[in-house]
């Protein structure tokens, strides 16, 4: 741009120059004309041939420009068929859709340093700038993680990694990819974040079938085997163990939670030792397959179901308790798996019972919420377990005391970023887990996993599994083929038969036996043998019960103990107040 004026002036020298020494080439041709007269041709017959000729080329100008305008239009359509039809490659804007060709540039050091130095953090820009070596040294070895790349890129002094994580959306466009093809996480080392970046259109694909359906020998082992989940995004197999582990899931509505937490629940049910409760509070049929295989089956959204799902989760307490009184003795048991589908039903239910409980909610008299969190507590340690599947956390529909009791803890896409801590933990989010960052219905079945039972790339806390998808028909099949491995069930469905009465204040009085004071656990041992709907009942079952006649649980060398002459004094004086009813109405 600075030489520009000389190089105006140096053309206009050699324009002028030119144009003299033309002239007087013409000159010089005409003088010669003028005293040899060639051919005849004088000094005027030079000149008007000079006329002519450039008349001449005026006309010529005039007259084949606009036909040689006119006939390039046709001419180019001509020419650009002929390679067309030779196999030159297609625009990508004309191209069909999923023919498109894809960007194959690979990821360069020279395009990671760029796209940060672009991503828009002041700090970042001028550090990469200031280093000799322009930022390559950041970054670590870029290595192929399944269908992309993964790269550590350790931030300079005044930068931190949360920067970089908030601004994913500008560093995965300045990398040439979309959001979703971009996964931003904090390993071990510090002001460090690892970035895997996919392969162009890679996570489109969709991934094979479940090894469950396609190897009709695959069998399952409850305490040292892994369930066949789906891929993590470097290609590997995701194999998760479900040994003493309680599991949660969630996601909005239709994403593919009943499938995923279906297909680990299936492959349990090729290991014959497993027992299945399970309660679907949709009802839509996602779990019929499993007449005749799991002891228990309730269908239903309705308030009966839940209050019928509550009373399963209550019995999987007693039976815990029961294990645990046969643990200390040396018994062991075989794993007994609590399904609960579309939980947050449940939490939500307005139904009380006839001791003023609630089924639903999250106080401490809450029916399903207090045996939940019995068996989160205890259930471990004699392989009872809860599975519980739910949809659009919140507070009131995922209490935290029972997310935080899951050790299993998958996330398929959510709303919000709150909902993401919710379902996976601060830590997690914290760490890069991004649920709510994934597309609805394009990443469907695709479920971030925090928590133990899946091996974690060193370093991270979450890891991001695409589920093999089991349709009704597969999952029938699975469970036929499970049947035939296990000894015969019949299936405890969903009842609306009427429960017997019983008068409970009569019952325990029987359960006493003659005994002044016997302990509240023997008083409730031998309510059961009265009369099986006995089986559920708890401390806090038997503590309410008493309230209604105003009788409260005492001590008695520091075991609980239920009092004879309390309850007698209560029986005496309800049978009292029935005959003073009985007289004043004659």
């Amino acid at each position: 741009m600075q030489n520009l004026p000389a190089l105006l002036k140096a053309t206009a020298i050699s324009a002028a120059t030119m144009l003299l020494v033309v002239t007087a080439a013409l000159i010089g041709l005409g003088i010669v004309a003028g005293v040899v007269h060639p051919l005849g041709a004088g000094w005027g017959n030079y000149w008007g041939f000079l006329g002519w000729l450039l008349h001449t080329l005026v006309i010529a100008v005039t007259v084949l420009l606009p036909l040689a305008i006119a006939g390039a239009v046709p001419a180019w359509l001509v020419i650009t068929r002929r390679v067309g039809q030779a196999g030159a490659v297609l625009p990508a804007r004309l191209a069909p859709p999923g023919q498109r060709p894809t960007d194959t540039e690979p990821i360069t050091p020279s395009i990671v340093v760029t796209a940060l130095r672009d991503l828009g953090i002041p700090a970042l820009r001028k550090a990469i700038q200031a280093m000799p070596d322009h930022g390559a040294g950041m970054l670590g070895p870029i290595r192929i993680a399944g269908c992309g790349v993964e790269v550590d890129v350790t931030l300079p002094s005044g930068v931190a990694t949360n920067e970089v994580q908030d601004r994913r959306r500008k560093l995965a466009e300045n990398l040439g990819r979309h959001e979703h093809e971009l996964f931003i996480t904090i390993p071990e080392a510090a002001r460090t974040v690892r970035l895997w970046i996919a392969d162009t259109g890679a996570l489109d694909e969709p991934i094979g079938p479940s090894p469950l359906v396609i190897d009709p020998e695959l069998t399952a082992t409850y305490r040292t085997g892994r369930a066949p989940w789906g891929q993590d995004l470097r290609g590997d197999a995701a194999l998760i163990s479900l040994y003493q582990r309680h599991v949660l899931m969630t996601g909005i509505s239709n994403q593919g939670k009943t499938a995923g937490l279906r297909a680990l629940v299936l492959w349990l049910a090729q290991d014959p030792t497993v027992e299945l409760w399970i309660a679907d509070l949709k009802g839509a049929g996602d779990w019929a397959m499993f007449d005749g295989i799991a002891t228990r089956l309730i269908q239903g959204p309705t308030d009966a179901h839940v209050i019928q799902a509550t009373e399963m989760v209550e019995d999987a307490v007693t039976e815990m308790e029961r294990r645990l009184e046969q643990a200390r003795s040396g018994g062991r048991s075989d794993p007994l798996i609590v399904i609960v589908d579309e939980a947050q039903v449940a939490f939500m239910c307005p139904a009380i019972d006839d001791f003023k409980r609630p089924y639903g909610g999250t106080k401490a008299n809450s029916r399903y919420f207090m045996a939940v969190r019995k068996l989160h507590n205890q259930g471990r340690a004699v392989d009872t377990l809860l599975y519980q599947g739910t949809q659009d956390p919140t507070n009131d529909n995922l209490p935290k005391l029972v997310r935080e009791g899951a050790h299993i803890r998958a996330s398929l896409v959510l709303g919000t970023a709150a909902q993401a801590r919710m379902a996976l933990g601060d830590k997690a989010v914290d760490a890069g887990a991004a649920p709510h960052k994934l597309r609805v219905g394009l990443d469907k079945g695709t479920v971030v996993v925090a928590g133990d039972g899946v091996p974690l790339p060193p370093g991270e806390s979450s890891i991001n599994i695409r589920t093999h998808f089991i349709n009704d028909d597969d999952a029938t099949l699975l469970a036929d083929r499970a049947k035939t491995r296990r000894a015969q069930v019949t299936t405890r469905a969903t009842t609306d038969e009427p429960a017997e009465e019983r008068d409970p204040l009569t019952d325990i009085a029987d359960a006493l036996r003659g005994e002044d004071r016997p302990r509240t656990q023997v008083v409730l041992a031998r309510l059961t043998e009265i009369h099986p709907s006995y089986q559920k009942w708890t401390f806090q079952t038997l503590s309410a019960a008493l309230a209604t006649h105003h009788i409260k649980i005492g001590k008695s060398v520091g075991q609980s103990v239920i009092r004879a002459e309390d309850i007698h004094r209560a029986i005496a004086l309800r049978n009292s107040q029935a005959k003073g009813r009985d007289q004043g109405s004659h």
